[in-house]
């Protein structure tokens, strides 16, 4: 594909105007003596160039998307279209609470929801993403020790999870304490145990845990916890396993952030956008940022007045966009949000059951949204590698899944169908991930060498990251 430089025709796509500028009201040298170098084509041509790279881009419409941890559903475009209302894509973000009732309405409601649905006791919509929610509950957990006069330093976090806990925790002042996994992909109970002295002020846990594998002890290691003047942080990355069966409260936590962008439906790729908001227990609610959205039964607002706030951690309304899409998501689904759980589980564990033999399964448990892989087997007899399988995934219309993590799995394929796929894509899935399989043994050379159809083969990962290639030069 020619670049839009490479496109260049010389025909002028729009005139603003005929009349000639006067640059005389700026300074000489200021003004650029030779043309700007910009392509130049019709409009026509221009959305034909623009139409051909989204085509190249991936995307959950365009085929399976498997990306553990991630929670890459289907999104329903009501969504968007409600978001898109002018009610809410023109509103403010300075207005008076007066003049935006209908969007503190649906941040309240929203609000409430969330409350229903963690089993928590007051929530805040502050945090723009999972990793920003992660970072205001350890401050709130923070907070709440130095409100007591306690000053504990640790963080106890299982080796297995999400990278953005012990950065969150130690951008806290936290020093960060791995906790191992048993022979089950669980939290080890005894190891927790050498762990506890009074200077520990958290554990951090997600459950279903980064295996997909659901922490079965979760009631003793609260238990535990709470006896030892701790607390419990829930990363909400997996809620999407748990909805309408079982919720953080009731397993004992604290503390918890949900990625709006993940369970309850926003696009997310590339990087965002994202909503993270922070649930926690009521003695805790004081601590949360402020504002909070409040109703005083004739009028919502936004209310400032939390003794021992940790202060504002995001400007105005939050990711408001994704708070529309949160809320229309919810109302849409109701009581089936544990329908939808109920399905990425099943979806899970039909695709674990399938590949177990084609692919080393680390933890043999019942798994639940997600489950982990390894290509060990497949490494250790023809030399391919996960990442290779990765790439022979590029060449099937098929997203490939999170590799490389958890760090305790080596190989690790990460893989999470989500409720959204039929049971014709997860065998489509099947059938690949075995052809793959077949051909690492008898033709490895296809698979250490893919993708074979994509524009850009095998890039120097590391460099493009370091010392990226922004610039033409023709």
């Amino acid at each position: 594909m020619k670049t839009i430089f490479e496109k260049t025709n010389g025909v002028q796509g729009v005139l603003l105007t005929d009349e000639k500028e006067d640059l005389s009201f700026i300074d000489k040298k200021f003004v650029r003596k030779s043309q700007i170098g910009l392509p130049q084509v019709g409009e026509l041509d221009a959305m034909r160039h623009y139409k051909e790279l989204s085509d190249k881009n991936f995307c959950i419409e365009k085929g399976f998307y498997p990306l553990g941890s991630c929670t890459m559903k289907y999104n329903p475009k009501v969504n968007e279209l409600l978001a898109s209302l002018e009610g809410f894509s023109s509103l403010h973000p300075e207005v008076d609470d007066e003049d935006c009732q209908g969007a503190l309405e649906l941040m309240y409601k929203l609000q409430e929801a969330l409350k229903v649905i963690t089993g928590m006791d007051a929530v805040t919509l502050q945090p723009a993403a999972g990793a920003h929610g992660e970072l205001t509950g350890m401050m709130v957990i923070k907070k709440y020790f130095e409100v007591k006069g306690e000053n504990r330093k640790k963080v106890i976090i299982p080796d297995s999870a999400h990278g953005t806990n012990p950065a969150s925790a130690h951008l806290c002042g936290f020093d960060i304490i791995s906790v191992k996994s048993n022979e089950k992909g669980q939290v080890d109970i005894e190891e927790l145990k050498k762990l506890l002295d009074s200077d520990v002020a958290a554990i951090m846990m997600t459950n279903p845990n980064t295996l997909g594998i659901f922490e079965e002890n979760v009631l003793e290691i609260s238990n535990l916890m709470h006896d030892n003047g701790s607390l419990l942080y829930y990363d909400g990355a997996n809620f999407n396993a748990i909805m309408g069966y079982t919720n953080p409260k009731l397993m004992g936590f604290d503390v918890v952030h949900l990625n709006l962008h993940k369970t309850f439906s926003t696009p997310h790729g590339g990087g965002g956008p994202g909503a993270g908001p922070v649930c926690v227990v009521g003695n805790l609610k004081e601590m949360l940022p402020a504002p909070v959205i409040a109703y005083d039964g004739e009028k919502y607002y936004r209310n400032y007045n939390l003794k021992n706030s940790i202060g504002s951690v995001k400007g105005f309304f939050g990711n408001f966009g994704v708070l529309v899409r949160a809320y229309a998501y919810i109302l849409m689904m109701g009581k089936n949000l544990k329908e939808a759980s109920e399905n990425a589980v099943l979806n899970a564990n039909y695709l674990k059951e399938k590949l177990k033999g084609a692919y080393l399964l680390p933890f043999d448990e019942p798994c639940m949204h997600e489950f982990v892989l390894s290509g060990e087997k497949q490494k250790e007899e023809n030399n391919v590698s996960t990442l290779n399988i990765a790439k022979a995934l590029m060449d099937e219309n098929t997203h490939p899944p999170t590799v490389y993590f958890p760090l305790i799995v080596h190989e690790a394929i990460m893989i999470e169908p989500t409720e959204s796929e039929t049971k014709e894509v997860l065998d489509d899935f099947v059938d690949v991930m075995l052809k793959i399989a077949d051909d690492a043994k008898n033709n490895p050379e296809k698979v250490i060498t893919a993708p074979h159809s994509t524009p850009v083969k095998r890039l120097d990962e590391t460099l493009a990251a370091r010392k990226p290639d922004l610039s033409y030069k023709g």
